[in-house]
């Protein structure tokens, strides 16, 4: 591995460590909040859960699975401003409400994912969904699928691609995610996904370079 790529993914690991202490000490303060003595209390604990999958992927951009009403507190506690979906599906009227409540802007990017034999995600919706993703303006931001893997997947895996990262972080990235279920159609589109258009997009825009 080349010093760059090394320094890349140094950084990103420095940056999730960084993250999951900062939510441990947010689980902290949430409980001494409540006055609760036993602070192993499942049922608190379960309320503040993060959703599956969920992890920092750059700046004030997150991921995760689709999110319960179990995360709900947690996700709170991100103040999030903008949710990006990536499933074409109606959203559940209880995410909405927290939605709402919250003052989060909802997106939705309906993707059908990569699955063979003939079932692609097309180009433009992914460029359409970057417009959306790594927009300071939308930030902070979660996006989600349905399990946080593979549609998921092949979006980070185009921020990656803008960030300048190698094939082989990006897809090492997506398999860890994805696992044990990595599709090799999504790993070909990151790969020859075509960025022209959204860098030129992002340049304008001034949304580039992407920042932890």
């Amino acid at each position: 591995m080349e010093n760059g790529e090394l320094k890349q993914e140094l950084g990103f690991l420095q940056h999730e460590f960084q993250h999951r202490i900062n939510n441990i000490d947010k689980l902290g303060e949430f409980l001494e909040k409540e006055h609760i003595e036993d602070k192993e209390s499942a049922p608190i604990i379960k309320e503040f859960a993060p959703p599956e999958n969920f992890a920092p992927v750059v700046g004030k951009i997150y991921r995760s699975s689709f999110p319960r009403v179990e995360n709900f507190e947690f996700l709170s506690n991100l103040k999030l401003k903008s949710i990006l979906v990536l499933v074409p599906d109606e959203y559940p009227e209880e995410n909405l409400n927290f939605l709402s409540k919250q003052g989060i802007t909802f997106f939705q990017v309906g993707m059908s994912g990569n699955k063979e034999p003939f079932v692609n995600v097309p180009h433009d919706i992914i460029t359409q969904a970057l417009k959306i993703a790594i927009n300071p303006e939308n930030h902070p931001l979660l996006i989600h699928c349905n399990r946080g893997k593979h549609r998921t997947g092949c979006l980070v895996g185009c921020i990656r691609r803008l960030q300048g990262w190698s094939l082989t972080m990006i897809l090492d990235e997506y398999r860890r995610f994805a696992a044990p279920k990595a599709r090799p159609l999504d790993q070909q589109f990151i790969e020859m996904y075509g960025e022209k258009e959204i860098t030129e997009i992002a340049t304008k825009n001034g949304w580039l370079p992407l920042k932890w």
